[in-house]
């Protein structure tokens, strides 16, 4: 039984998942998930994850797994990789992780969504300005941080850096440009050099293009 991965392209937390698994040389096979049509919202996938969110990971031996952090974690546990050298590494990775995941991931996703996938009548022109602004300090801390650094913890790759890069190579508009960020835009372009690296859009199934 192989792993599957229930995931949809346009999402940055079920690609943090998708592109670890992918670096930890784990095999996985995607299982699109319908969001924009409801589908996590469903008894079928409430019973599967009573959060009602992708990623959800169901292993080859048959557990299920959910939160793309705790898959981030799973894959490491796994592999070996990713996760950091040393326990000073281990626990600089999780800092890394959490602060993607409050300060990041959730308000570039939120600010994508309103900005992307809302009705034009029905995007918070207040909400989405006051988070732009939020992301702007976040984006200041992440460059900051990647000044003279290529990843984000030790000498290569790790977990730290599949989370917090999770929606940054998006297209759509959500308050962040490459070209504006030198340190990210290298870091981002370290990333993409990785062997097995895709884009989110090629990486798993689903994105705009399908409901244009």
């Amino acid at each position: 039984m192989t792993n599957v991965l229930h995931c949809f392209g346009e999402s940055g937390n079920a690609y943090k998942a998708a592109l670890t698994l992918t670096l930890c040389g784990i095999d996985w096979t995607p299982r699109k998930v319908d969001f924009f049509n409801g589908a996590t919202r469903t008894p079928e996938f409430r019973a599967r994850n009573v959060m009602g969110e992708v990623p959800v990971l169901e292993t080859g031996d048959g557990e299920v797994i959910t939160q793309s952090g705790v898959i981030q974690q799973w894959a490491a546990e796994q592999s070996g990789r990713l996760g950091g050298e040393t326990p000073a590494e281990r626990r600089e990775v999780l800092r890394w992780q959490f602060w993607d995941n409050h300060k990041l991931s959730s308000q570039a996703g939120m600010l994508r969504f309103l900005m992307n996938f809302l009705p034009p009548e029905k995007r918070p022109a207040e909400v989405i300005e006051f988070t732009k602004g939020r992301l702007q300090a976040a984006y200041k801390t992440l460059d900051t941080a990647l000044e003279n650094s290529d990843f984000l913890v030790g000498r290569s790759v790790t977990l730290a850096d599949t989370a917090c890069c999770g929606y940054l190579y998006y297209p759509e508009p959500f308050g962040f440009s490459r070209a504006d960020w030198p340190n990210i835009d290298r870091w981002l372009s370290n990333l993409q050099a990785l062997e097995g690296w895709k884009h989110p859009y090629d990486m798993m199934p689903g994105s705009p293009a399908d409901r244009a």
